[in-house]
């Protein structure tokens, strides 16, 4: 569904992106793994058009992502962002139904209040919830928040941007059960990027390493301990010594 071919993306002199090849198959969920500053936001940036690699392709369906109708490719895609990103000054409902508030999904005001109901419910928040403001929120059900605005508008493609970054392990583990329920249910095409091998063992069917702006090794997760390939074992086992140096 999702095609990566030697894309490469610089700024200035730093070389973010340098060759990476991904195939993301259609109802499949990618998990992106990978040091701090190897180029994984870059990389879903990449793929939703917000920044222009200098060259390769990148395809959904087939098509360039670059070209024909934004509004419309855009409504293909869900994102759950890192910290949430929830508008402080909008009460929880309108957060989740951004999307179905306004553009080419406009929904009734009312219409789409219950769409954001139904889906706090779906992540397990109740109805009392909605109207609320951000800021009355833990950061858990702040992120539960974030993961109902992605799926309001039943996309059929959703990133995971550091899902679980800020949570205590206990919560975590909800919000790593919750989005592998949803993508399943859905059928949604995933992909996300993150630190945490919990959530990766959690979420993915397979992983992609990338080091350096390049994929080291892909596979599926049942694959991901007995591979040899010293980056990924380097970074799954948390080891110190490895090619991965550590940034001082």
């Amino acid at each position: 569904m999702i095609e990566l071919t030697d894309v490469h993306k610089s700024f200035g002199t730093n070389h973010v992106l340098r060759g990476v090849n991904l195939s993301v198959p259609k109802g499949e969920s990618m998990v992106v793994i990978g040091g701090s500053g190897t180029g994984k936001s870059i990389l879903i940036k990449s793929i939703l058009g917000l920044v222009t690699p200098e060259s390769g392709t990148i395809t959904l369906d087939g098509r360039d992502v670059n070209q024909g109708d934004r509004d419309a490719f855009l409504a293909r895609f869900g994102m759950l962002f890192q910290g949430a990103a929830l508008f402080d000054s909008l009460p929880v409902w309108q957060n989740v139904a951004f999307r179905l508030l306004r553009g080419s999904l406009k929904k009734p005001k009312s219409e789409a209040r219950e769409i954001a109901v139904e889906k706090l419910r779906r992540v397990g928040l109740t109805a009392d919830v909605a109207d609320r403001l951000p800021a009355e929120l833990s950061g858990g059900m702040q992120k539960r928040v974030g993961l109902a605005r992605a799926i309001a508008a039943e996309p059929e493609i959703i990133f995971f941007d550091e899902p679980t970054t800020g949570l205590d392990p206990i919560m975590a583990g909800v919000i790593n059960d919750l989005i592998r329920e949803i993508v399943t249910e859905m059928g949604a095409t995933a992909i996300t990027i993150t630190h945490d091998m919990t959530s990766v063992r959690a979420i993915a069917d397979k992983i992609a390493m990338l080091h350096a702006g390049k994929i080291r090794w892909t596979g599926p997760v049942a694959d991901m301990d007995a591979s040899t390939d010293p980056y990924v074992d380097q970074f799954i086992h948390g080891r110190a010594e490895g090619p991965i140096e550590a940034v001082r």
